[in-house]
């Protein structure tokens, strides 16, 4: 059985995913007409809960639920707007959809706490547009990088002149950064995308610990030439060379217990009959730990160089990304965990291995995640899939949290 909350939740995230630029998948991306038609009805319901809502200089949607006393410092809850391409429909959602649940909760029954809350909609955590990640909560946190303005999508598009045609100055984009005293904690709920919990018998579940991760783009540069008239044996084939460097990143990775995915590749010329001059491909290096994280990277680039120099061919790198691990803040997992006990759940904690805006949130207050189960792990795709049960239940005891959160002693 579900109330209200699971429900709703579900058909928001069913009316959110019509936001996409494609008719047959959902995409959306940072700053695009869909981000601005999603933010719209967020808006809507952010009102809709008592909430006064604003867009920030970053394009993130936040919507304040006083306290008490006005001018307190804020719990903020939420997640991201942008989706992968050819996305499922919770990822971020479902951690904006709760909070607004939580808060309508509240307003219904005129309660206000002795901190304010606010819902946040991230713009970009993905960073499916302009190649880097967590562009929203990196804003707010007060680590948004300037050199980033300067990021092009594939239509050549800087970030900067995008944020300048959403109506947005670019050149106030550090307005966008919150004062620590006026922050008290960042909350977010956020499918698993993992099987655990799953497998476990689970709905939810603390996060302990979000990996860290490094993205790259590696580019080999061979040498072009004819198919039919250059021998195998003097070749120079970029791609040919990209594939053993991508056989040797699985082997390595493998090796030292980390993980690394190259999710994108590409030749050039790309022709049938020629032998390729160019392979760039992706490079996204991910564990629990920083310095087994920043060995893996070495450690592959000198056997990246090694697999070149016998081929014949130049490799070069570089870092698009660039994330510690992050430790969840103790004092909000036990109140969290406090929460699960009084709504009837196991305890259960699980490290994420995928990266969330609370990893950028980490710098300007403590964080912490709820985690709630997705059917077999599946995420990044349109079978990603959870309940309304799940929902609810996620909501209910995220809404007894704020309503005895208490801030640190520390």
């Amino acid at each position: 059985m579900t109330s209200a909350f699971g429900d709703r939740i579900m058909a928001r995230a069913d009316a959110l995913a019509e936001f996409s630029e494609y008719n047959d998948k959902l995409c959306r991306r940072y700053l695009t007409p869909e981000h601005r038609a999603a933010i719209t009805v967020l808006s809507e319901w952010m009102e809709s809960a008592g909430m006064e809502v604003h867009i920030d200089a970053a394009a993130n949607c936040i919507g304040r639920y006083e306290a008490a006393e006005p001018d307190a410092p804020a719990v903020l809850v939420g997640s991201h707007i942008d989706t992968v391409r050819d996305a499922g429909r919770y990822d971020g959602m479902l951690g904006i959809l709760c909070a607004i649940e939580c808060v309508d909760a509240l307003h219904a029954t005129n309660t206000r706490l002795d901190h304010a809350i606010e819902v946040v909609a991230f713009g970009d955590e993905e960073g499916v547009r302009f190649k880097a990640t967590l562009l929203g909560s990196s804003a707010i946190a007060g680590t948004f990088d300037p050199d980033w303005l300067q990021r092009e999508d594939e239509d050549g598009i800087t970030l900067q002149a995008a944020l300048d045609a959403f109506e947005l100055d670019s050149t106030d984009i550090n307005d966008a950064r919150r004062a620590a005293e006026d922050v008290a904690a960042f909350v977010e709920v956020h499918i698993e995308q993992g099987p655990v919990l799953e497998n476990e018998g689970l709905a939810l579940g603390v996060v302990t610990a979000i990996a860290g991760a490094s993205r790259f783009n590696i580019t080999v540069t061979g040498e072009a030439g004819h198919a039919g008239t250059v021998p195998m044996g003097l070749r120079h084939d970029a791609l040919a060379a990209g594939a053993e460097m991508v056989l040797e990143i699985e082997r390595l990775c493998t090796e030292l217990d980390t993980v690394g995915t190259v999710g994108q590749i590409a030749a050039s010329p790309g022709a049938v009959n020629v032998i390729n001059g160019q392979c760039q491909f992706s490079l996204d290096i991910r564990a629990g730990n920083n310095a087994v994280r920043q060995r893996t990277v070495a450690d592959l680039w000198a056997r990246l160089q090694t697999i070149a120099g016998r081929r014949g061919v130049k490799v070069s790198i570089a870092l698009t990304h660039d994330f510690d691990a992050c430790e969840c803040d103790a004092g909000l997992m036990a109140q969290l965990t406090e929460a699960l006990e009084r709504g009837g759940h196991p305890l259960k904690q699980l490290p994420s291995g995928a990266g969330h805006d609370a990893m950028a949130m980490a710098a300007l207050t403590p964080v912490a995640m709820l985690f709630v189960r997705c059917e077999r792990g599946i995420s990044h795709h349109p079978d990603e899939h959870m309940t309304a049960e799940d929902a609810e239940a996620a909501t209910a005891v995220l809404l007894d949290f704020l309503q005895h959160y208490q801030p640190s002693q520390a």
